[in-house]
């Protein structure tokens, strides 16, 4: 099908003409259908231009005709599979983008982008004549060569276009409208070269076109893969489609009735009904089973002002019954991908048919339906020299997760891994935000973990993470974050840290950390598995071993010996025990209150003599007033002792107090009141004390 064919009109919809911000999902639906001929381009460049000035009436076209000039010029004699000249190619390519709404620079591009990978033309002649900037664009878009990498040569021409996307988001864009006139014509091909096509455009193009919010290109190309990957359920969608075509939708009864509420609203607003793509229909059909007339499209209500998309809110929620379960505000808190609008379903006034209705304004569908190429060219006014808190681009078309992408693939050692890093990146369908305790944020994929969120804020310095803090309490590093959580990253000393542990790589979820990992095993392969002799390594566990009394020698022969949790005596304290069940006896510190109550139930003391000034464990107690790092500083001045931290607990903050509890296993016990000196010095903190908790009477 040529690219400049249109489709009918969508039942129910009205009239009048409808601007050409529409022309590509009907244009694509045609595609599908296979209702239009393939012809000619008329006119070569005139509906590019046609198009263009829908969106920009005063652009120069001088240089779009002499682009052509030299496409035309430099691809004649050259054939497409389908037996059209190759020009028709990036005519279509460049009318898509026209279609969407791209500026004239990137329209340019479009039509170079194929000339110097596929004719004598080089990038000195495409700069010399068109400037820097299509350039750049072309060669973004140039595929490496396929004799210098072999196989790799897929895997690095996208390696390639992408960190060409990390400065200019226009080069993604000429690459998606590439590949859909490309998969529009895949016909021609094997069944098994379209196959590998369409799983790579899947994998790789679609969720690309869903980040970067190109809509209008991702719908038609999901369509598309479906038809050639499963062409039963393909062929079984468009059945039922045709079928609920030949009748009137109920969607057009619920239409009016939404027009006649607006007009008596006095709100202006153009209401129209959307239809559902192929895939959509499908993934509705598979959700709900049987599918009613209302189900094959939803209603769309435009309006001029954010203001007035509320106000069609309350109109329908007031005139209709909503199904509040379907309401979504992306108006107030937008995705990740530019996307603005408002969900909601409401009930017909027959009471049978639930039609989902879309709000939003006219510059929102515009971004709705192209994404980035609806931003015009971004780069043409200054962008703030100052970057942003959390160190990535302010600008939108330098998303958090094209700049974890850049940051990652910079660490992907080899095409395979970058090939398949890039595929798991790309399957997470939905961001979240974490906060960082310093004030700055984290941009994740939805399901990352506390591990993710450590590699994301310090890159390979977060191989010394000893811990975490989400909302202020202390967590494992495999919990897993929610859009909005605050995160706090406990790291050791790099001399006193001893790198990742071997079950991190299964709590990660981010390429960039997992990659890190793996890097850090490779460089230290015999830390994979920790030897059974090794020291407690300094850091937060969750673990809680109970005491060593080996240097404690109680005047009860054949007695067991424990140390008290609750004083947790060490070599030189003054200490007695009392005989517990078991045949166990406790030591207690003198001055603990458990001894007091032992003795008030008449419990007799036994005698408890130090043999030695053996490794000891002991808790500690530092009260301190609550600041950022504070945990990580104490963590640091415990360390530098050389004393080893078996487990620690943070207490909520209580009136700008915070109480950090730490059970600590000391090489001597002489060392502890250098080890308490050392804490006290720690800034915010103003006590640090033995432990004192309460003990039951029979402990």
């Amino acid at each position: 099908m040529s690219a400049e064919a249109t489709g009918p009109v969508s039942p129910g919809a009205p009239r009048k003409r409808v601007r050409s911000r529409l022309d590509l999902r009907r244009l694509g639906r045609a595609a599908m259908r296979g209702s239009a001929s393939r012809g000619r381009l008329p006119d070569a460049i005139g509906h590019v231009v046609e198009a263009h000035r829908a969106h920009y009436p005063d652009a120069e076209i001088d240089a779009l005709r002499r682009a052509y000039v030299l496409a035309e010029s430099s691809h004649r004699g050259q054939m497409r599979k389908s037996g059209e000249p190759y020009i028709t190619h990036p005519l279509a390519v460049t009318l898509i983008l026209a279609q969407l709404g791209a500026e004239t620079t990137t329209l340019v591009a479009s039509l170079l982008h194929d000339t110097v990978e596929d004719t004598e033309v080089t990038l000195d002649q495409v700069r010399d004549g068109f400037g820097d900037e299509v350039c750049y664009l072309v060669d973004g878009v140039t595929k490496v060569e396929k004799i210098d990498y072999g196989a790799a040569a897929e895997p690095e021409t996208f390696r390639k276009m992408l960190v060409a996307t990390g400065n200019d988001v226009r080069v993604m864009s000429i690459k998606l409208a590439d590949r859909l006139h490309n998969m529009r014509t895949l016909g021609v091909m094997r069944p098994e070269k379209q196959a590998r096509i369409a799983k790579v455009t899947r994998d790789v193009l679609i969720p690309l076109a869903e980040r970067l919010g190109v809509q209008a290109l991702k719908t038609e190309l999901e369509d598309l893969v479906f038809a050639i990957l499963h062409p039963e359920e393909y062929a079984r969608t468009k059945a039922l489609i045709d079928e609920n075509e030949r009748g009137r939708t109920p969607l057009a009864a619920i239409a009016d009735d939404v027009r006649n509420v607006l007009r008596e609203a006095d709100i202006e607003a153009e209401v129209l009904i959307r239809p559902r793509h192929f895939v959509s229909v499908h993934r509705v059909r598979m959700k709900r089973g049987e599918l009613r007339g209302a189900d094959f499209g939803r209603l769309l209500v435009l309006v001029n002002e954010d203001a007035d998309c509320y106000g069609v809110l309350g109109e329908l929620h007031t005139c209709f019954t909503p199904v509040v379960s379907e309401f979504k505000d992306f108006i107030a808190v937008p995705k990740f991908n530019l996307y603005q609008s408002l969900h909601t379903a409401v009930v017909g006034r027959d009471g049978g048919d639930v039609a989902e209705v879309l709000i939003r304004t006219h510059q929102m569908h515009k971004v709705a339906e192209a994404g980035v190429v609806a931003l015009g060219n971004p780069y043409a006014q200054p962008v703030s020299e100052e970057p942003a808190p959390d160190g990535e681009r302010a600008d939108p078309t330098r998303p958090g997760w094209l700049s974890r992408l850049l940051d990652w693939q910079q660490a992907a050692p080899d095409p395979d891994t970058f090939w398949s890093s890039l595929r798991e990146e790309l399957s997470q369908d939905r961001e979240i935000t974490v906060y960082r305790s310093d004030g700055g944020t984290l941009g994740l994929p939805a399901g990352a973990t506390c591990v993710d969120a450590a590699y994301a804020q310090y890159g390979e310095g977060a191989h010394f993470c000893i811990g975490v803090r989400v909302n202020d309490r202390l967590t494992t590093l495999s919990t897993a974050l929610r859009d909005g959580d605050t995160v706090q990253i406990l790291l050791a000393p790099r001399e006193t840290g001893s790198g990742p542990d071997v079950e991190w790589l299964d709590h990660a979820r981010t390429p960039a950390a997992r990659i890190a990992i793996k890097s850090w095993f490779a460089e230290h392969p015999d830390r994979r598995e920790a030897p059974e002799s090794a020291e407690p390594r300094p850091g937060l566990t969750v673990a809680g071993a109970r005491h060593s009394a080996a240097n404690a020698v109680v005047d009860l022969p054949g007695a067991s010996v424990r140390l008290a949790g609750c004083c947790t005596p060490v070599p030189p304290d003054a200490v007695t025990g009392f005989e517990v069940r078991g045949n166990v006896v406790t030591v207690h510190r003198v001055g603990c209150p458990a001894v007091g109550r032992m003795a008030g139930l008449g419990r007799g003391p036994v005698g408890v003599r130090w043999v030695d000034s053996a490794s000891c464990r002991v808790t500690l107690t530092a009260e301190s007033f609550g600041r950022p790092h504070l945990l990580a500083d104490l963590t640091e001045a415990i360390a530098v002792e050389g004393v080893a931290i078996v487990s620690a607990t943070v207490e909520p903050p209580t009136e700008g107090r915070v109480r950090h509890t730490y059970t600590l296993q000391l090489p001597d016990a002489a060392r502890l009141p250098g080890l308490m000196r050392a804490m006290r010095k720690v800034a915010g903190v103003y006590d640090v004390s033995r432990a004192q908790h309460r003990a039951a009477a029979t402990s």
